[in-house]
């Protein structure tokens, strides 16, 4: 799922309209992926190689009738050529298995969604304190996140929006969001989340007089 241009300037104009209403600053960033995972094509390796040695120790004879396979039945499938071919077997179940989740769709599928979001959440949160993050006068900024590898998001707010505001406050916008999105339509997703976000931001931080745009509008893409 790719953003077009026309998909980024729809996203920035329903941004600029949901603060028309409230001193509130929505932060939208929306990325491939949150992590690379390296570590669960590793763990899956390991789970590879541990699998072919449980496999010989359950079933002996299998290791033996593949020694005398490899050696063409000419020799015993003594204790050292029994052990050298299950040191070779499981060497290369390991990186059989490391080589093909070093492709990221599949290292992706096989990644515990517990995992996924955690880690979108880690991200979110990392680049909230960056870009938004007491970045306003009133400390009403609030980050929509959204991670679409992942096809996961988060929604992060500042201290101000915090104190008036519960998680179950979002849930509406986080399901219109996840909605769209799960039918490969990003952009429509963070847009209906931003306006259900502006309509919690007005009525609870009403346009003042002396507001200013502290935070651009632009959906960021990293």
């Amino acid at each position: 799922m790719q953003l077009s241009p026309e998909d980024r300037a729809r996203v920035g104009a329903a941004v600029s309209v949901a603060e028309e209403r409230s001193n509130g600053e929505i932060v939208t960033i929306a990325t491939d992926v949150s992590d690379k995972y390296h570590d669960v094509g590793l763990h899956w390796a390991i789970v590879a190689l541990l699998a072919v040695l449980a496999g010989a120790a359950a079933w002996p004879p299998a290791l033996e009738g593949l020694v005398k396979l490899i050696n063409g039945g000419w020799a015993e499938a003594g204790l050292r050529e029994q052990l050298t071919v299950l040191m070779v077997a499981a060497v290369l179940a390991f990186v059989v298995i490391l080589l093909l989740l070093k492709w990221m769709p599949l290292r992706l599928a096989l990644t515990p969604p517990s995992t996924k979001q955690r880690r979108v959440r880690r991200r979110a949160v990392e680049l909230f304190k960056v870009g938004a993050s007491q970045k306003t006068i009133g400390r009403t900024g609030i980050l929509i996140y959204l991670s679409i590898g992942e096809r996961q998001a988060e929604i992060v707010a500042d201290e101000a929006i915090l104190a008036v505001t519960t998680p179950e406050t979002w849930a509406g916008a986080m399901d219109a969001l996840l909605t769209h999105v799960k039918a490969g339509r990003p952009a429509d997703g963070i847009c209906a989340a931003v306006g259900l976000i502006g309509e919690v931001l007005a009525t609870h931080f009403p346009k003042s007089d002396t507001d200013t745009n502290e935070i651009p509008d632009a959906l960021i893409e990293l």
